[in-house]
C-alpha cells in the first residue's frame, strides 16, 4: 500500500475499464452533436453577427471581411485549436492594428500581413513559447487594451455623430467640437436607441426578463434599431455588402520592408497575447461551471497557438479581418452550456450561412447603430476592475503608460513603454529597502521592508549594530528575497548577539518564516515534520499546567496515559517529543479546542483569535499545496480522473483530527476508501435511529469499488470512549448522544468482562503483549473488535466474506507513541484478539 509501490499492480482483480460510478463511454468514431452545443451556438452567433460588421466598421475593412473573420474563427481555429470552448474571430483589441495597417499599406496588403502573421504564429506553436506570452504583466495586456478601448470609443463617436472619424486620437479630439456642431439628428437617434436598448435589456426585472434574457443584448439592440430606422423612414447610411464577385482577396505585400516587418510582428503580438490570456480565462470559467471540469480539457496553449495560426493563414487569404480569441463571445459559450468545440464550429457555420442567406437583412442596419455597439464595446475595454488590481499590486503607472502610449502612439511603441517602465519599476522595487531600528518595552524590533539584497548590506550592518548587546531583539523581515550576502550578514550577527546574552527572534512575512533559532527560545517549534502543518506558526502561548487537561473530538477530556520509554512520566499524551507543550505553534494544544491567550494577561480573547485567522490557514494551505504538492501528484491525479477509483481497502477510522490516514499506511493517491465518523462506529444495519451514510459507503465500497480488505481503525485517547463511559443516563438526547448509542454495545462488552484487568488479563484484546493501560484504552480496543463484528452483519462485507473475496483488520494507533498495532488472531474473539506492534521493518524484503 505503500505510496512507492505501483498501485494495485499485483491486484489480480479485472481491471475497471471506465469509472466504476459511471456508465460506460459510447463508441467512438461516431460524431454527435450535443443540444448544449446547438443552443450556445446559436446564442455565440447572435452576439458574432452584429460585432463582426460593427468591427470591420471600425476599422475600414469591407465589411464581408469581419463576416468571413468571425467565419473561419468559428470553424478552423474551432477545429484546430487548443482551448475547446474559446470562440475565436475578428477582435476589438485588434481595430487599431488593423485601422493603422489598413491606412498605410491598403486592404489586400493588410490581407497578406494577416497571413504572415499567421504564419508567424504557426513557428511560435512549432517551438512551444506559447506560456512565455503569459509572462508580459498583467497591467501591461490591461493597459493595452484600455488604450485600443479609447482609441475605438473616441473613433466610432464620430459616426455615432453622423460624421467620418479621423485617423488618430488626438485628430479625432480636436475635430470633435466641429462635428458636435453639425449633429446628424437620425445618426443620434439610432445610435441612442441602440445605445439604450444595450443597457437596459439585461435590467429587465422579473420573470419576463429572465426569459427575454436569453437573447442577446447585441443583437437586441442593433435589430431594435434597424426596425425603427426602417419603420421610421429615417434616411441614413446603411451596411453594404458587395458581391462576393468583387470580394478583395491578399496580394503581395507591397511596402518598406521594415515596415512590413514591424506590421507583422504588431498582428502577431497582438493576436497571440489577446487568444492566450483568453485561453486562460476561459479555462477559469470552465473550472467554476459544476460537471463540466472533466469533460473539457484545460487548454493546450501551445495547440491554440497552431489553430489560431492557421486561421488568420484562411482567414488573410481569403480577404478576412485578423483574428484572435475574443472575450465576449467566448464568454458567452460557456455561459450557454457549451460542453465541446462543436458548439464554436457550428456558430461558425451559421455566420458563413449568414453571410450568404441574409444579405438583404443585413444590408437594412444602420451604421450608426454598428458604430454605437462597437464604441460600447470600446468603453467596456476600460475595465475597472482591472485598475482597481493594478493599483493593489502597485502598477498602476505601468497601466497608465501603457494606456497613454497605446492612445497617442500606437499598439507596439505604447507596449513597449509599458515594457519599459514595469522594467524600471521591478528594478526600482528590487533595490529600494526600508531599514528602522526602535525599542517597545524593552524590546528593540529591526523593521526590513523591501528585497534584502548586497545593497542593503551596509545599511543592514549599521542598524543591527545599533542593537546593545544582550538586548532581546525581534528582526521582521518584510519581503519575499534575500540574497547570500544579506543572510550571511544576518545570520553572522545573530550568532555574535546570542553568545553576547541576547535573543533574538527573525521572523519573516509569513509568520513562523524564520533563518534559525536558538535552543532556549521559546519562539515557534518548527520540527523537520513542520510541512504538514504548512508553517502556520504564531507566537506561541504559555505552557498550560501540567495537569490540564485536552478534549477530544467529542469534547471530553482526554486521558493521561503513560508515553513510551524515553518520556518523562507524567508527560501527557498532548505532550511533544522533546517534553515541551505539545503546541502545533499556533497557541493551539494538540487534539484540543483551546486557542488564545490566558486570562489575565490583556489578551484577546478566544474568539478574537480564532476569527479570521483559520481563512487564512487554510489559504495559506491551499496555496502551499498548489505550489510545493500538486506538481508531484498532478499526474497520479490524472490517471485516476480518467480511469477512476479502484482503491484496494476500505479504511474506517474516528474522525479525531490527530489521525492522519495517509501519513500512517503510508497511502497516496486512491488507494484508501476512507469513511471517518466519531468513535469509529459502525452502527447494525435496520437499526432504529441507524445511520444509511456508513452503511452506504460499506456497500459501495465491497460491491461497487470491490475492496479487498476493510480496516476498522482506534485509537488512543478518543474522545468519543471517553464520553461513553462518563455519560450518564437521561438528559436532552442531542445529535452527538444519538451517534454514541452506536458505542453502546462495546461499552456492553466492556462491562460483560472483569473490572480489573488483572484478574484476568486474557479476557481483553491485549496490546502487544501487555494489557491496556486503564479503562478508556480498554475500552478503545474493544470498540475495534466490536465494530469489526458490526461489520459481518452487513450482507454486502458477509457476502464477500464466504466468498472468500474480502478480508477484516482492526488497527489501534497510539497517538503519543506515534504506533500503530494489528489486531490477530480472530477480529471477532475478544479473548484471542492481539494487537501486535508494527514492528520497524522492510516490509517489501
Amino acid at each position: 500500500m505503500s505510496s512507492c509501490v505501483p498501485a494495485r499492480a499485483e491486484s489480480a482483480r479485472t481491471e475497471h475499464v471506465h469509472p466504476p460510478h459511471s456508465p460506460p463511454p459510447g463508441g467512438r468514431g461516431h460524431f454527435r452533436l450535443a443540444g448544449a452545443d446547438v443552443s450556445a451556438s446559436i446564442a455565440v452567433f447572435l452576439i458574432a453577427l452584429p460585432l463582426s460588421l460593427g468591427i470591420a466598421l471600425a476599422t475600414g475593412a469591407p465589411l464581408q471581411a469581419g463576416l468571413v473573420a468571425a467565419a473561419v474563427g468559428g470553424i478552423v481555429v474551432g477545429w484546430l485549436g487548443g482551448c475547446p470552448l474559446q470562440v475565436s474571430g475578428p477582435a476589438a483589441g485588434l481595430t487599431v492594428v488593423t485601422a493603422d495597417l489598413i491606412q498605410q499599406y491598403g486592404w489586400r496588403t493588410t490581407c497578406a500581413i494577416t497571413v504572415l502573421a499567421g504564419i508567424a504564429q504557426l513557428g511560435l506553436g512549432c517551438l512551444r513559447v506559447a506560456r512565455s506570452a503569459l509572462a508580459v504583466s498583467p497591467a501591461i495586456v490591461h493597459g493595452m487594451l484600455a488604450g485600443i478601448g479609447v482609441t475605438i470609443a473616441v473613433a466610432q463617436l464620430h459616426i455615432v455623430l453622423g460624421g467620418t472619424p479621423q485617423s488618430s486620437v488626438p485628430d479625432n479630439l480636436l475635430a470633435l467640437p466641429a462635428q458636435l456642431a453639425n449633429l446628424r439628428p437620425a445618426d443620434v437617434a439610432a445610435s441612442v436607441l441602440t445605445l439604450t436598448l444595450l443597457f437596459l435589456w439585461p435590467r429587465v426585472p422579473g420573470k419576463a426578463g429572465r426569459l427575454l434574457g436569453k437573447l442577446p443584448a447585441a443583437l437586441i439592440a442593433v435589430a431594435g434599431a434597424t426596425a425603427v430606422a426602417a419603420l421610421a423612414g429615417l434616411r441614413l447610411p446603411k451596411v453594404d455588402l458587395p458581391s462576393w464577385s468583387s470580394h478583395a482577396l491578399a496580394t503581395l505585400p507591397d511596402g518598406p520592408v521594415l515596415g512590413l516587418v514591424a506590421a507583422v510582428l504588431t498582428t502577431t503580438l497582438v493576436c497571440s497575447v489577446q487568444s492566450l490570456l483568453g485561453a486562460v480565462a476561459v479555462d477559469k470559467l470552465v473550472s467554476a461551471r459544476p460537471g463540466l471540469t472533466g469533460r473539457v480539457k484545460r487548454s493546450d496553449l501551445d495547440r491554440e497557438l497552431l489553430g489560431q495560426g492557421a486561421g488568420n493563414i484562411v482567414s488573410g487569404a481569403l480577404g478576412g479581418l485578423p483574428i484572435a480569441g475574443v472575450a465576449v463571445r467566448s464568454t458567452a459559450n460557456v455561459s450557454a452550456g457549451a460542453v465541446s468545440r462543436n458548439s464554436t464550429m457550428l456558430h461558425g457555420v451559421l455566420v458563413l450561412i449568414a453571410t450568404l442567406l441574409l444579405v438583404p437583412a443585413l444590408e437594412l442596419i444602420p451604421l450608426a447603430s454598428l458604430a454605437a455597439l462597437v464604441m460600447a464595446v470600446g468603453l467596456k475595454m476600460v475595465s475597472l476592475n482591472h485598475i482597481r488590481t493594478v493599483t493593489r499590486h502597485r502598477e498602476v503607472l505601468v497601466y497608465a503608460v501603457t494606456t497613454g502610449g497605446v492612445v497617442f502612439f500606437g499598439v507596439l511603441e505604447g507596449v513597449a513603454l509599458g515594457i519599459a517602465v514595469a522594467v524600471g519599476v521591478a528594478l526600482h522595487r528590487l533595490t529600494r529597502t526600508r531599514i528602522k531600528h526602535d525599542e517597545t518595552d524593552g524590546v528593540h524590533h529591526v523593521h526590513v521592508r523591501g528585497q534584502l539584497t548586497f545593497l542593503a548590506v551596509p545599511r543592514l550592518s549599521r542598524v543591527l549594530h545599533q542593537v546593545p548587546q544582550g538586548a532581546d531583539t525581534v528582526v521582521e523581515l518584510d519581503g519575499s528575497f534575500m540574497d547570500h550576502a544579506a543572510y550571511e550578514t544576518l545570520q553572522d550577527w545573530q550568532k555574535t548577539h546570542t553568545a553576547q546574552g541576547g535573543r533574538v527572534d527573525i521572523t519573516g512575512r509569513r509568520p513562523g518564516t524564520r533563518i534559525s533559532e536558538p535552543a532556549d527560545t521559546d519562539g515557534c517549534r518548527c520540527r523537520p515534520w513542520t510541512p504538514w502543518r504548512n508553517h502556520q506558526c504564531e507566537p506561541p502561548q504559555p505552557t498550560p499546567p501540567s495537569g490540564a487537561d485536552g478534549q477530544g473530538e467529542t469534547g471530553t477530556d482526554t486521558e493521561a496515559v503513560t508515553g513510551p520509554p524515553g518520556r518523562p512520566s507524567g508527560q501527557s499524551v498532548a505532550d511533544g517529543p522533546d517534553g515541551s507543550d505539545g503546541s502545533d505553534g499556533r497557541g493551539k494544544l494538540t487534539g484540543t479546542g483551546v486557542t488564545g491567550a490566558p486570562s489575565g494577561r490583556g489578551g484577546p480573547s478566544t474568539g478574537e483569535l480564532t476569527r479570521g485567522i483559520s481563512g487564512r490557514e487554510l489559504a495559506r494551505g491551499i496555496s502551499a499545496f498548489q505550489r510545493n504538492t500538486a506538481p508531484l501528484v498532478r499526474g497520479e491525479l490524472a490517471r485516476l480522473a480518467r480511469e477512476g477509483q479502484q482503491p484496494s481497502q476500505l479504511f474506517l477510522t474516528c474522525a479525531d483530527s490527530r489521525v492522519v490516514t495517509s501519513m500512517i499506511t503510508s497511502s497516496g493517491p486512491g488507494d484508501l476508501f476512507v469513511v471517518r465518523n466519531v468513535g469509529n462506529l459502525v452502527p447494525l444495519p435496520g437499526e432504529e435511529s441507524g445511520d444509511d451514510s456508513v452503511a452506504a459507503a460499506i456497500e459501495y465500497a465491497v460491491d461497487v469499488l470491490k475492496v479487498r480488505s476493510i480496516t476498522v481503525c482506534g485509537h488512543s485517547g478518543c474522545g468519543a470512549m471517553q464520553a461513553l463511559l462518563s455519560a450518564e443516563p437521561g438528559g436532552a438526547q442531542t445529535p452527538l448522544k444519538r451517534w454514541l448509542r452506536h458505542g453502546l454495545p462495546s461499552l456492553a462488552r466492556l462491562r460483560e468482562d472483569p473490572e480489573s484487568p488483572s484478574e484476568d488479563a486474557q479476557s481483553w484484546p491485549l496490546l502487544a503483549g501487555r494489557p491496556p493501560a486503564d479503562a478508556a484504552e480498554r475500552l478503545c480496543l474493544a470498540n475495534v473488535v466490536q465494530q469489526l463484528e458490526h461489520l459481518r452483519a452487513h450482507d454486502a462485507v458477509a457476502r464477500a466474506l464466504s466468498a472468500g473475496d474480502l478480508e477484516l483488520h482492526g488497527m489501534y494507533f497510539h497517538v503519543g507513541e506515534a504506533q500503530a498495532y494489528l489486531l490477530s488472531g480472530d477480529p471477532v474473539s475478544a479473548a484471542d484478539g492481539v494487537f501486535e506492534l508494527v514492528l520497524e521493518t522492510d516490509l517489501t524484503a
